[in-house]
């Protein structure tokens, strides 16, 4: 069984949707950072840098926060979600670092500059929309002419990008400027598991296109 520690932001749905798409049991213990949460006692203990999401696996002892470590575990645990075959393994690896050093970070400024404190700063409103669109650009670039970032797999690279560009809006991204991620996301977005993991903690539909 995994304990999952999360609440509905992008890094939480990753491990949702990897739990979901795995079919492995688990059960949730919402941790409500809008309330601070994070910081108690009792979930530091779990994740000294006070972020979700986090696990514990009381099938091994083992407990782990950070999506991207978590998303690695769940993969070698099940043997699923990450090639085997040397090239593609270390290319989801590749992708997957991107995405952690990359992608969440800067569109996680662009929310915060662009969604939730407009008009404070138009130094950084321009500077992380133009990084959001550089970012969606390399993307695109990767997918063109295959259907998931590392290929013809769907894996741990395309779970944890997903939930990202699942708000393209909050980041002022026209997806249709960007038609290789928009069939990715799309294709994506169609998956039962996906529609499942987004829900958790907190029920929610997955964002469509606007017409």
């Amino acid at each position: 069984m995994i304990e999952l520690y999360t609440w509905s932001t992008p890094n939480g749905r990753k491990v949702s949707i990897a739990l979901e798409e795995l079919g492995l049991d688990y059960q949730v213990h919402a941790i409500d950072i809008s309330k601070g949460d994070q910081y108690s006692a009792e979930f530091t203990a779990i994740s000294p840098n006070q972020k979700i999401p986090a696990i514990h696996d009381t099938d091994t002892g083992i407990t782990l926060m950070e999506s991207g470590a978590i998303l690695l575990y769940l993969a070698e645990k099940t043997g699923r979600l990450l090639p085997g075959d040397t090239p593609k393994h270390w290319e989801t690896i590749e992708w997957l670092m991107w995405q952690k050093g990359g992608l969440g970070p800067m569109l996680g400024q662009a929310h915060h500059y662009l969604k939730f404190n407009p008009g404070k700063s138009s130094y950084a409103e321009e500077r992380y929309h133009r990084e959001a669109q550089r970012l969606y650009g390399v993307l695109n670039r990767q997918l063109a002419g295959r259907d998931f970032i590392a290929g013809d797999e769907y894996t741990v690279a395309d779970i944890a990008s997903w939930p990202w560009v699942s708000r393209f809006e909050f980041q002022h991204i026209d997806l249709c400027e960007y038609p290789n991620v928009m069939a990715w996301y799309l294709r994506i977005a169609e998956r039962p598991a996906v529609q499942a993991g987004y829900s958790v903690p907190v029920p929610a539909e997955v964002p469509g296109l606007p017409d």
